[in-house]
């Protein structure tokens, strides 16, 4: 259901994909738009409402990789289609969301921070990425915010943000105008194997036959994937990060701007998001004083002018996170015509355009991108774990 209308529910399919956030949508959109026949994604509850709503919009490539590695190429890979994916889906929605490309500064505010951005800066520039290093008055002059307590920084200009919740409404408003049937409060219970070959799935209001499922449901992934023994065993658990939103309509700040420990995110709408927690709390999406605690001290940190702003809003999100810490995308080697795309943890937002493509691709010719090669289901099998 999109917008409150609802549809019949179908018996077949050319490709199903389970889960509704901004990846399966992503997915489900690049299908219709290659002209893949009757596409049906399924959602267990409203479209884009878990991680893709909870996020904080960040195209942080460079600020969030480690190294010069196959993740840092995929993510470059699907930051650099942005700005084709906003175009694209401004004419095909009506929707802009707010693709704002002013950066990232990122703050060091300890010796060890200063290692960390040094050794940053070092790999980065060799790898031939943009990326600035600034002093802090340098820092602050382009975010006057900016605590007189840093000691230097980093811009990465490229490193842009999202406003993602548009992007999960401009999405959704495509895939259904492209024909995309859209199913929510539908659980996905099982999936339907038969003689190493997907058939369908089975929901609590019936079956539905199809070639081609996309398994793309995020920290709830596990429920199914587990289950079938002929799989690798792709165990995606949920990681709790809460997040506090502030008003800001004095332009407190345009730059998103990180430090070791915490972020802030300024919107368009003069919202400013902090963020955020990693912890390990199950399916329990509270959030805690000892998480708004622990955001509060980390963006006053970056910018202690924060603690004269209005507190309007926190809320928090599960992120997808497979036990190497990377996606899980492509086909299975089990299962004919079963996709993975999963375990995005803290990149759902900067991976989809990516993952949309990728994934598409290889449904409709067969045919895996060497992007995907690092992050295959059968690595679990190679290693054994789980």
């Amino acid at each position: 259901m999109l917008n409150g209308v609802e549809h019949k529910f179908v018996e077949t399919a050319d490709a199903v994909v389970v889960g509704g956030g901004v990846v399966g949508l992503a997915i489900a959109r690049a299908l219709a738009r290659a002209h893949f026949g009757r596409i049906v994604l399924i959602e267990r509850g409203q479209l884009g409402a878990e991680a893709s709503h909870a996020a904080g919009g960040m195209l942080a490539a460079q600020a969030e990789c480690d190294g010069a590695d196959a993740f840092l190429e995929l993510a470059c890979a699907s930051r650099d289609l942005y700005t084709g994916f906003a175009e694209a889906l401004l004419d095909e929605t009506g929707i802009n969301i707010e693709l704002e490309r002013t950066g990232t500064l990122y703050l060091a505010f300890t010796e060890r921070d200063e290692l960390e951005i040094a050794h940053r800066y070092s790999w980065q520039s060799s790898a031939g990425l943009s990326v600035q290093r600034l002093t802090v008055d340098e820092a602050r002059e382009l975010e006057p915010c900016v605590s007189p307590e840093a000691l230097s920084a980093l811009r990465f200009p490229l490193d842009w943000q999202v406003e993602n919740r548009r992007l999960v409404a401009a999405l959704a408003t495509a895939a259904e105008n492209m024909g995309v049937q859209l199913l929510t409060c539908t659980n996905v219970e099982s999936l339907l194997m038969e003689r190493g070959h997907i058939k369908g799935v089975e929901t609590a209001q019936g079956r539905i036959y199809s070639a081609v499922v996309v398994v793309a449901s995020g920290a709830w992934a596990s429920s199914l994937l587990t289950a079938e023994m002929s799989e690798p065993v792709i165990r995606i658990e949920p990681v709790r990060g809460q997040m506090l939103c502030f008003d800001a309509r004095s332009a407190f700040a345009r730059h998103v701007i990180y430090s070791p420990r915490g972020y802030l995110v300024p919107r368009m709408d003069g919202r400013l998001l902090a963020g955020s927690t990693t912890e390990h709390a199950g399916f329990d999406k509270r959030v805690t004083a000892t998480g708004a605690s622990t955001i509060l001290t980390h963006a006053m940190e970056i910018a202690p002018a924060l603690g004269e702003l209005t507190l309007v809003d926190a809320w928090s999100g599960l992120r997808p996170r497979a036990v190497d810490d990377l996606p899980v995308l492509g086909e299975s080697a089990q299962t004919r015509g079963l996709f993975y795309a999963v375990g995005h943890y803290r990149n759902g937002i900067l991976l989809a355009p990516i993952t949309g493509e990728l994934i598409a691709a290889e449904i409709t010719s067969g045919i895996a991108s060497p992007l995907m090669t690092a992050f295959t289901p059968e690595r679990f099998h190679q290693v054994g774990v789980g």
